[in-house]
């Protein structure tokens, strides 16, 4: 018997896929710290409409990331954790466990 997945895992998850799959794609993309919501939502419906999933189905993932602390906004601006500055630099590959290593500041 397949059991669901708590709602923590679930959050987790869609942290996971939005960063991997749609943010961090994203800010290698534009090669800046910073995004609109305008450039991050046609992203993310690239990514969904391509895999075909619903957005509503990620939805959670980047306020999730926001309250974690991996992204700051200010107005309509976005921008990723300073300690993370350096992976794009380098144009590397940041999964979600190294943005959540790097920004862990405990």
């Amino acid at each position: 018997m397949l059991r669901e997945k708590g709602k923590y895992a679930s959050a987790t998850q869609n942290r996971r896929f939005v960063w991997e799959k749609v943010m961090w794609p994203l800010i290698l993309e534009l090669n800046s710290i910073s995004f609109t919501s305008g450039q991050y939502k046609k992203k993310r419906d690239e990514i969904c409409k391509d895999l075909g999933i619903p957005t509503s189905r990620i939805a959670g993932g980047f306020v999730s990331l926001l309250l974690k602390g991996i992204l700051y906004n200010e107005n309509d601006l976005y921008s990723i954790h300073y300690r993370l500055i350096p992976y794009l630099r380098l144009k590397a590959d940041c999964d979600y466990a190294t943005a959540v290593r790097e920004t862990n500041t405990k």
